[in-house]
């Protein structure tokens, strides 16, 4: 079971789950007083909840599946963490070195786009990239979590395309936080799947295969198992820098960088996650 929103026509989001047997379900079919903010749905005792309720939810609980439209999943939370040159593949291709800790950063939720809404390309950039990458959805609060227990805070994991003023950040390493925090710099979606879907799908998180994708061709791909610094090892590091929020999201890096332009469709592919899909359009 997975956890995502969709936009009705009157314009509500709505939280749903995702199932291969029941399709897409509105959680407010399934229990009473339901939040209207996915986000709120993280905790392992909501997911367990939801995951009884819809199977003992009646065959007349409405399949919303062929008229769904998915959007981000949340717009609000605490904390967008993003992570550089953490595959070595890619740090390698940059003649870059990769640190000897996690480079990291931080993007406003103003950055957040969902599937199918539009990255739009500003005006003060002339070289904008887009990364697809894993997300980590942090589940509940975590601090100062070890690596051994850091996979238990986790929600689920998540697709995510993570763009970047290249010719911005180039100019000088300290513009780094302009250079990410464009408006829909962060898109990312449709669905939060459990880590234990994802583990059973490709036998072990780190076999998990990223791929950046750009017009429907595969830009760069590469697995888990080629980061320097795994997932458990970053959800560790920063809790140890700062509290892990419910909602927060670490991105754990890009296996290759893709350039954008106008009138393409940029992609990142998680396996047995998904696809999350943008078009590009020109500054307003």
């Amino acid at each position: 079971m997975r956890l995502a929103t969709i936009r009705t026509e009157s314009g509500e989001r709505r939280p749903v789950v995702v199932d291969p047997k029941r399709g897409t379900v509105a959680v407010s079919d399934l229990i009473d007083a339901a939040p209207s903010d996915t986000m709120a749905l993280l905790a392992p005792e909501a997911w367990r909840e939801l995951e009884d309720r819809l199977a003992r939810a009646p065959e007349s609980v409405p399949d919303l599946g062929p008229d769904a439209h998915f959007v981000a999943p949340y717009t609000r939370p605490r904390k967008l963490w993003g992570i550089g040159l953490n595959y070595v593949d890619h740090a390698a291709d940059l003649s870059e070195v990769v640190p000897d800790e996690p480079a990291s950063f931080v993007k406003g939720d103003h950055t957040i786009i969902g599937p199918g809404e539009p990255i739009p390309l500003p005006a003060q950039s002339q070289r904008v990239t887009a990364e697809g990458e894993l997300g980590l959805v942090i589940g509940r609060y975590c601090r100062d979590v070890s690596e051994d227990d850091a996979l238990d805070y986790v929600a689920g994991v998540t697709t995510v395309l993570d763009q970047t003023a290249e010719d911005i950040l180039e100019r000088n390493p300290r513009f780094l936080t302009r250079s990410k925090n464009f408006p829909g710099f962060f898109s990312f979606g449709p669905h939060i799947v459990p880590l234990s879907e994802v583990i059973a799908a490709n036998g072990s998180l780190s076999e998990v295969e990223v791929q950046t994708v750009i017009d429907g061709e595969v830009h760069r791909a590469n697995t888990v198992s080629r980061m320097r610094y795994s997932p458990e090892h970053l959800i560790s590091f920063h809790s140890a820098v700062m509290p892990l929020y419910p909602g927060d999201i670490i991105s754990t890096g890009t296996p290759g960088a893709a350039p954008l332009a106008p009138g393409m469709v940029a992609e990142c592919r998680v396996s047995g996650v998904g696809t999350l899909r943008n078009p590009v359009v020109a500054a307003p």
